[in-house]
């Protein structure tokens, strides 16, 4: 047991759970995490002294947050807890962890890939105006800094998510100016049947749209954005609905179409991935437990497919099992398979999520050619097509060398998708089809000394 040097990265519900079934058979795994405090994205946890209580940040959920941050105080003594730990490439069995400015090597046996999503962000003219959030990056604004992105904000883009956070921002006081849905009625409707099967999910959404309508907030449905107005500032949005432009006035902007899995780290350490037709999104191929195609490595969360939450804390813990199995540790198989029963009944409510918000697929083609996809390289979107039809460019790696898509600071982890969907339907094919962007180290921006100066690299304590 001594041997045995496991690695979670990242400290949201899946990384907590999976802390927890490690360090109660024995072990003390290091938990490494880029935020300053241990909750995720999803449960992010204020700045000390922050007094909004639990209930105002996280509403509905409050206790299921509380019940995770509780849990992770009571680990603290069994793990290695190491926050606002940056892990920005990995090679062999040892990871590169930026942290203070210093770049430290911490080696592994066993590593639980926890990594979280972020916004899926497809784009449109003046996406790239002062004021234009992503979803997640608009709650972050509210629930870590306890302030609004805006004085009168729209909100545009489709999924649980788009509620939620319109939801979070008007019981805050904020001014919701609309809620504009890419997603129609007839789509809810059409779920409304798989919806059953989580009643409390469906009784919470309907309650957020409920809530918002009796306070005023105008909620649209079917839109497509045409434009943000403004130059420095926002101050206004326009977009179709049933084949007429409309506009709101607004001076901030919060969207986004769902969630990505992030799986650049997935990609470093070697695991084969495939086209996850539901996620619309390439993902590293798992078993039921979590284990990846690399032995030793496990991935769990929304980092392996998006599920939410709850689904989150279930594989995070049936992943740390499928470890403690693979080393020849005690583990408990009744309550491995429970797990596995439950995260498949969690899977068909996200087809029914999917089937009522559905990603939408006319998107690349209405977007205008002067329209910047990669804003690092400032590649538009009429780059790509040129590149398609000019030079045979249909594969997503040979896109990138002949336009230099997803070459700048973040690496493809925002533009790649966009850039995949508008080359797809350049090519005439699916997603699938151009592959996606190899990852290259760093995940994200690290200091240029880091990468060329710190060599061989400084073994961790």
């Amino acid at each position: 047991m001594s041997m045995l040097m496991p690695v979670i990265v990242g400290a949201g519900p899946a990384g907590i759970r999976a802390a927890q079934a490690l360090a109660a058979q024995g072990l003390r795994p290091v938990i490494l995490d880029e935020g300053l405090r241990p909750g995720g994205q999803i449960y992010r946890q204020p700045p000390p002294g922050f007094s909004r209580p639990k209930s105002a940040l996280y509403g509905f959920e409050h206790r299921k947050a509380d019940a995770v941050h509780r849990t992770m105080e009571g680990l603290l003594a069994s793990v290695e807890y190491r926050p606002g730990c940056l892990v920005w490439n990995a090679e062999g069995k040892t990871l590169d962890v930026l942290r203070d400015g210093v770049s430290t090597a911490v080696p592994y046996t066993h590593l639980i890939l926890a990594t979280g999503a972020t916004d899926r962000v497809l784009p449109f003219p003046g996406w790239l105006t002062p004021g234009v959030y992503t979803l997640g990056g608009s709650q972050v604004a509210l629930k870590h800094q306890g302030c609004a992105i805006g004085e009168r904000v729209a909100f545009m883009g489709t999924g649980p998510l788009l509620y939620l956070v319109a939801y979070q921002y008007a019981k805050a006081g904020a001014k919701v100016a609309a809620v504009l849905d890419t997603s129609r009625f007839g789509d809810r409707a059409a779920a409304l049947p798989g919806m059953l099967r989580a009643p409390a999910l469906l009784a919470k959404g309907l309650y957020y749209m409920a809530w918002l309508r009796a306070h005023g907030v105008p909620l649209r449905s079917g839109v497509r954005p045409v434009a943000v107005q403004g130059n420095e500032r926002v101050t206004g949005l326009t977009y179709l609905q049933g084949g007429r432009t409309r506009s709101v006035d607004c001076d901030a902007v919060g969207f986004g179409l769902s969630l990505r899995s992030e799986t650049q780290l997935a990609s470093l350490v070697g695991c084969e991935f495939e086209f996850n037709e539901r996620d619309r999104n390439w993902t590293p191929r798992r078993d039921a437990a979590g284990r990846s195609s690399v032995p030793g490595v496990y991935v769990a969360g929304d980092g392996a497919a998006i599920g939410g939450a709850d689904a989150a804390e279930l594989a995070g813990e049936r992943a740390a099992l499928a470890l403690l199995e693979d080393a020849g540790l005690a583990h408990d198989v009744r309550r491995a398979q429970a797990l596995e029963v439950r995260l498949a009944a969690n899977g068909r409510v996200r087809d029914a999520l999917e089937r009522a918000f559905p990603f939408p697929k006319d998107w690349a083609a209405g977007i205008a050619d002067d329209t910047v996809v990669c804003r690092c390289e400032e590649v538009t979107a009429g780059t790509i097509r040129l590149a398609a039809r000019t030079t045979a460019a249909h594969e997503m790696n040979r896109l990138k060398a002949l336009t230099r898509v997803g070459m700048g600071r973040c690496q493809g982890r925002m533009c790649g998708v966009a850039a995949g969907e508008v080359l797809a339907h350049a090519v005439g094919c699916s997603p699938a089809l151009v592959g996606r962007l190899r990852n290259q180290p760093p995940v994200k921006p690290v200091p240029v000394a880091v990468v060329c100066l710190e060599r061989p690299r400084q073994k961790a304590a």
